[in-house]
């Protein structure tokens, strides 16, 4: 029942990264930004439009967690082989790290655990929307403002302003967590991938478990 939806979410992100990516990267550039810069673009418009919003369609278009695991598994291959060839994709990839893999390998793994324990998915859907949207739009911000990667208050506060909503949807421990990985990602020293979904899921998770009266959606 879920291969129909894993083909066209998996065809769409695939769109994202080889087209709508190197077009948003073509267009930084022609309007003067530099090629970091424009790098740095490219990666938030796959963090927005592959990994947020297919991430966002999983909960409507799957009822088992092994196939988005195996969409996350077969796109950490396609942008790990990259570095291991040298061959990169360039208008998104950086030589110096590859950031891109530990984004894709924890959208399948938080999106997987999540469906144990509650098959609904927004467990993990949650903290993987804090990790596309909300560090998506602190790097833009941050691009714009600072023109380079740096992590500035402005970034940060863009960053709660989309996570501190999305995350009331789950209650107080929600907005807990939106607020605890807007700080980690500002202040943590390991790649935000990994940093901001694993500490927004533990809170989460912690709160549905134990806290469920203060679990609730505060809208």
């Amino acid at each position: 029942m879920d291969l129909p939806a894993a083909v066209i979410l998996t065809a769409w992100a695939a769109f994202v990264t080889y087209y709508i990516a190197k077009k948003t990267y073509e267009y930084a550039l022609r309007r003067g930004r530099s090629n970091n810069s424009a790098v740095y673009l490219s990666r938030k418009v796959i963090h927005f439009l592959a990994g947020g919003l297919v991430a966002f369609c999983v909960p409507f278009a799957f009822h088992e967690p092994v196939v988005p695991l195996l969409i996350a598994a077969i796109l950490s291959i396609a942008v790990y082989m990259p570095h291991r060839t040298g061959k990169l994709l360039y208008w998104f990839q950086d030589p110096e790290n590859s950031y891109e893999v530990d984004f894709t390998m924890m959208w399948g793994l938080i999106i997987f655990l999540s469906w144990f324990i509650d098959p609904s998915f927004w467990l993990g859907v949650i903290p993987v929307l804090f990790m596309s949207w909300g560090d998506g739009i602190t790097g833009v911000i941050r691009n714009f403002v600072y023109g380079k990667r740096v992590k500035g208050a402005y970034g940060s506060l863009g960053m709660l302003a989309v996570t501190l909503p999305i995350g009331m949807t789950l209650g107080y421990f929600g907005a807990l967590a939106a607020v605890v990985s807007t700080v980690a990602e500002k202040w943590g020293r390991i790649d935000d991938n990994l940093l901001v979904p694993a500490i927004s899921f533990a809170i989460i998770l912690i709160g549905y478990l134990y806290f469920p009266a203060l679990s609730r959606d505060l809208w």
